[in-house]
C-alpha cells in the first residue's frame, strides 16, 4: 500500500506505507510526526527529510559516516533504553544539513542527530541530543573543500 503525497518541491510523490517514519517525539522546532526519506539521485550523499503532513518541509538530511568517519553517538543508559537501541538491533543515523548557496558554506547538525529503529509496525524515528564531544549543531560539512574533516574536540 502506498500514499499519495504532495509536494511543493518535488510534485506528487507515491511513498510506500512501510517507509513511512514515524516520530513520536516529533523534530526540534518542527511539525508533524510522519516523515519520509526521499532521494533524488541514487549517487548522491544527501537525502531529503520530507513531512508526510506538510507539503512544504523538506530537509536535506545526510548520513554523517559519509563525511565524519570517526562520529558516534553518545546518549545515556536510560535514553539508549528508552528508544530500544541494543548491539542487536542497530539504528541508522541521519544528520540535518542546513545548505547555502555555496556548498563551502554547508553545515551539519551533529547535536541532534535523527536515530531511526526498525519496529514490527514500521519505523520510529527519534531526534536525540548526542552528548559526545565536539558535536555542535552547526559544523562545516566540507572543510578547505574536502569531506571528512573530524569534528572540533571539546
Amino acid at each position: 500500500m502506498s500514499l499519495t503525497v504532495e509536494s511543493t518541491r518535488f510534485g506528487t510523490l507515491e511513498i510506500e506505507a512501510e517507509a513511512v517514519l514515524s516520530f513520536p517525539r516529533g523534530l526540534i522546532g518542527l511539525g508533524g510526526s510522519r516523515y519520509a526519506l526521499l532521494s533524488t539521485d541514487a549517487d548522491s550523499p544527501f537525502s531529503w527529510l520530507h513531512s508526510i503532513e506538510d507539503p512544504d518541509l523538506a530537509l536535506p538530511v545526510t548520513r554523517p559516516g559519509l563525511f565524519f568517519p570517526g562520529y558516534e553517538v553518545v546518549l545515556s543508559d536510560a535514553e539508549a533504553a528508552s528508544l530500544g537501541l541494543t548491539d542487536e538491533a542497530p539504528a541508522d543515523v541521519w544528520v540535518t544539513v542546513r545548505a547555502t548557496e555555496r556548498v563551502e558554506d554547508f553545515t551539519v547538525n551533529l547535536k541532534a542527530p535523527i536515530v531511526v529503529t526498525p519496529r514490527a509496525n514500521g519505523p520510529e524515528a527519534f531526534q536525540v541530543i548526542n552528548e559526545a564531544p565536539g558535536c555542535d549543531v552547526r559544523v562545516p560539512l566540507f572543510a578547505s573543500g574536502e569531506a571528512g574533516a573530524p569534528p572540533a574536540a571539546a
